[in-house]
């Protein structure tokens, strides 16, 4: 590791303009980054991680945003070091991309919708390299393959709506590491991916830190990941550095108060052994009265039997048929009352086109889903509309879920709007408890959602799905994109009102530890189908299907003794889910192995 930093924030202060006066997001931050390092970037959401690295970018201006004092020096690959904060737009866009990457948090708003995936990954290597087109694609090619994208060469030409949460975010991967940056920005860049691509993009970045020399500078929330990848780390609160240190010295022995709190909130696979019950996480300095384990009711909610659904793909002239994408594949599965169960397993693996199936967002082709003796397959549009006050969902991305021209209070209020449950007097009441409930301040009623942080946004997404008091909530990937004290803080919220309330949860997940802290069942899915099913304790303590193994070996552990090397991480591509016209494979065929713990045997359909 070289000794000189390729990049050097000094004295940092950035100001956002409001509508209450000048915010400052950011009010005196100062850290480097050598070559061939990764800097970790550690904190809560709001306390000005991700504005740091936009001020590097100088895109923070572009948000609203003022760099009000301080130097961000940045050593160039040629013509030596540069003030960032002083150099106008147009050197900028020469820097961007091709000598600083950045790989932004949401790949949904980093993403253009209406261009294809490969025509967004060759246009940096045709502005900054000079490529032809054909090279440029070849190039393309190549970076999909590297972040482990199945059938690359079909992805190129597709757009982003047709690929899952996890793949997009591989997509915005490969777009940074495209033009092989000198100075590598990542804004919390595996938070949308499942376990086991997350180990492998982990090890894909600190590989090319060996290989290229590349700095990196890692935001993050997910202490696992700090473990696993960060030579130092840089704590931050409120706008502030409150402590840096070596990973080491961090996470062996943190100074400050607030690092301990961060610490003592990552939710650690194996915690919950021997427990029958999901507890809440227990935060330092929290003085909210305990929630008792949440044992749930014997009385079913929720039956579902033979779910399938299936996507067309379309080809030739007449845009017929030519083969099926088999998303989720003859799933079954029951939920009762007051109890959670968790579906995990790997980004395109079916886990959220099966809860969106169940709310009937996408029409499934065949199987039956009966919520509280309502048989929700059968029904007309009318009736659908008026059994949704009983299901609601709480979608993974809260920026692309909520509507940015909407103030909050207007969105937690529209769905009791819409179905006329409460008169214009009560509903301001509601929707100020409801903020009350998730932990917001009623200050930010007035506000719109790109005034808020991620995690911020999510409890807005929450106090919404619970607006009309509903049986099931089904929460895709809800806690995937918040920092361990607010993710913490989310599933208490979580369990609270599960305890309240009586809400039945799905829960779909790619992060084992929180499934551990959160469910009474699980059924891991791997191509559309559940391939293990139980009991948590029994499908954690004793997984039985090498699916489920592999996945509980790739969990990322907030330990340093417990490092992953590149071979630990040796998994199988992922077969293709699409099969031609036709095809019909055979039913899931499970064997008990212990009572309520069933495995997929291997004569099922595959």
């Amino acid at each position: 590791m070289l000794d000189t930093p390729i990049a050097r924030i000094e004295n940092l202060r950035v100001e956002f303009e409001t509508k209450d006066g000048p915010v400052v997001g950011v009010e005196d931050v100062s850290f480097s980054v050598n070559a061939g390092e990764t800097v970790c970037i550690v904190g809560e959401s709001g306390s000005g991680k991700s504005v740091s690295s936009l001020s590097l970018m100088r895109l923070v201006e572009y948000g609203g945003g003022t760099i009000a004092g301080g130097r961000l020096i940045f050593d160039r690959k040629e013509g030596g070091e540069i003030d960032l904060a002083k150099t106008d737009q147009s050197l900028m866009r020469t820097i961007r991309g091709n000598e600083i990457g950045m790989i932004f948090q949401e790949p949904m708003t980093a993403l253009n919708p209406v261009f294809t995936v490969g025509r967004q990954l060759t246009e940096g290597l045709r502005v900054h390299r000079g490529m032809s087109r054909a090279q440029a694609r070849a190039r393309a090619l190549d970076l999909l393959k590297e972040v482990r994208i199945p059938e690359a060469e079909r992805r190129l030409d597709q757009y982003p709506h047709e690929l899952s949460g996890g793949m997009r975010q591989r997509v915005v991967i490969a777009m940074a590491l495209a033009c092989a940056p000198r100075l590598l920005i990542a804004d919390e860049p595996t938070t949308a991916l499942d376990v086991t691509i997350q180990a492998e993009i982990l090890a894909l970045i600190d590989r090319l830190k060996r290989e290229t020399g590349t700095a990196v500078v890692f935001i993050t929330h997910d202490m696992a990941v700090v473990a696993q990848m960060a030579d130092r780390v840089v704590v931050m609160f409120r706008g502030n550095k409150v402590e840096e240190g070596t990973v080491e010295q961090i996470f062996e022995a943190p100074a400050h108060d607030y690092t301990k709190v961060l610490l003592a909130a990552v939710p650690k696979l194996g915690e919950m052994r021997g427990k029958s019950w999901p507890e809440p996480m227990k935060l330092l300095g929290s003085d909210k009265h305990e929630i008792k384990p949440i044992v749930g009711s014997d009385d079913l909610l929720l039956r579902v039997k033979g779910l399938t659904t299936r996507f067309a793909v379309t080809g030739g002239f007449f845009r017929r048929t030519v083969a099926n994408v088999h998303a989720v594949e003859d799933v079954s599965f029951t939920l009762n009352k007051g109890r959670t169960l968790s579906l995990v397993g790997e980004s395109g693996c079916g886990k959220s086109t099966a809860g969106r199936s169940i709310l009937r967002l996408v029409e499934p082709i065949a199987g039956e889903v009966v919520l509280d003796g309502t048989d929700i397959m059968a029904l007309a549009p009318g009736a659908l509309r008026r059994a949704r006050v009983d299901m609601q969902m709480v979608f993974q991305d809260p920026f692309a879920s909520l509507n940015p021209q909407m103030k909050l209070a207007a969105q937690v209020a529209e769905p009791m709007r819409n179905y006329g449950l409460v008169n214009r007097s009560e509903m301001d009441d509601r929707v100020a408890m409801l903020f009350d409930r998730v932990e917001l301040p009623r200050s930010f009623l007035r506000r719109f959602p790109h005034e808020l942080s991620g995690g911020q946004r999510q409890r807005v997404a929450i106090a919404r799905a619970l607006a009309l008091n509903p049986k099931l909530i089904v929460a895709d990937e809800a806690v995937s994109a918040l920092d361990v004290s607010v993710q913490a803080q989310v599933l208490n919220l979580m369990l609270e009102l599960q305890a309240d309330l009586g809400l039945g949860y799905l829960f779909i997940s790619h992060d084992m530890a929180v499934v551990e802290r959160v469910s009474h069942d699980v059924g891991v899915m791997y191509l559309g189908r559940i391939v293990e099913r139980g009991p948590r304790a029994a499908v954690f303590e004793n997984p039985q299907h090498p699916y489920t193994q592999a996945l509980m070996k790739a969990v990322p552990i907030a330990d340093l003794r417990r490092r992953k090397t590149e071979k630990d991480l040796n998994f199988k591509p992922i077969p293709s889910p699409i099969h031609p016209v036709g095809y019909e494979p055979g039913p899931s065929v499970y064997k008990e192995v212990d009572p309520g713990h069933f495995v997929l045997t291997s004569e099922s359909g595959y």
